[in-house]
């Protein structure tokens, strides 16, 4: 399923001006191309208790399950700052339970793409839910 980047990135950038970040203030939104065709964005949600806070790719995700998807087809993260606003580790685990190890993620910054990496070039030799079927056959 393809779709052009520019509606992903708007989609990610409208959440980024939404997101919910008065401790960091380190803004970030996410938008996921789901298997149903759609995009659902996500932005990140502080809290003043800091662990109890979402990213972006979370948010995104719920939002997925909730619409309906079921598999990540692309995702695309806008970050603030200058560096690379990759998915944090939890996140990059979280992506993996929806997505395939060749799944795009694309990296930008309010300006536009910086760069785009697969799920597997993050998140190498990861484990998954074929891992638990695995053990249970």
């Amino acid at each position: 399923m393809s779709l052009p980047l520019d509606l992903l990135f708007d989609a990610a950038k409208g959440a980024f001006t939404r997101a919910y970040a008065p401790y960091s203030k380190f803004n970030v939104g996410a938008a996921i191309l789901a298997d149903n065709g759609r995009i659902y964005p996500g932005c990140n949600v502080e809290n003043a208790a800091y662990p109890a806070g979402t990213c972006a790719e979370a948010g995104a995700i719920a939002a997925m399950i909730d619409g309906g998807g079921k598999r990540i087809e692309a995702i695309l993260v806008v970050g603030a700052g200058e560096g690379l606003c990759t998915p944090c580790g939890a996140c990059r685990q979280r992506i993996r339970e929806f997505a395939g190890p060749l799944c795009p993620i694309h990296i930008a910054g309010p300006e536009g793409l910086r760069r785009a990496f697969t799920l597997e070039e993050l998140l190498p030799y990861s484990f998954g839910p074929e891992n638990l079927a695995s053990e249970q056959s």
